[in-house]
């Protein structure tokens, strides 16, 4: 199951580095996490300040 990224998200940048994948990126106001490429590591939602991250429904 592949994470995304809430409407908590405050684009503060804190989880794009953590990605081990490179799937994290900038969008328009918050940031998005490619689906097909997340490995569910979960290593974006252990850096984010607003737990923005959560596993995708």
């Amino acid at each position: 199951m592949a994470y995304v990224i809430n409407d908590a998200c405050i684009s503060c940048g804190a989880c794009e580095p953590e990605c081990p994948v490179d799937v994290i990126t900038a969008g328009d106001s918050i940031y998005v996490i490619e689906a097909d490429g997340c490995i569910d590591c979960g290593a974006c939602a252990n850096v984010c300040p607003v737990d923005a991250p959560v596993p995708a429904e």
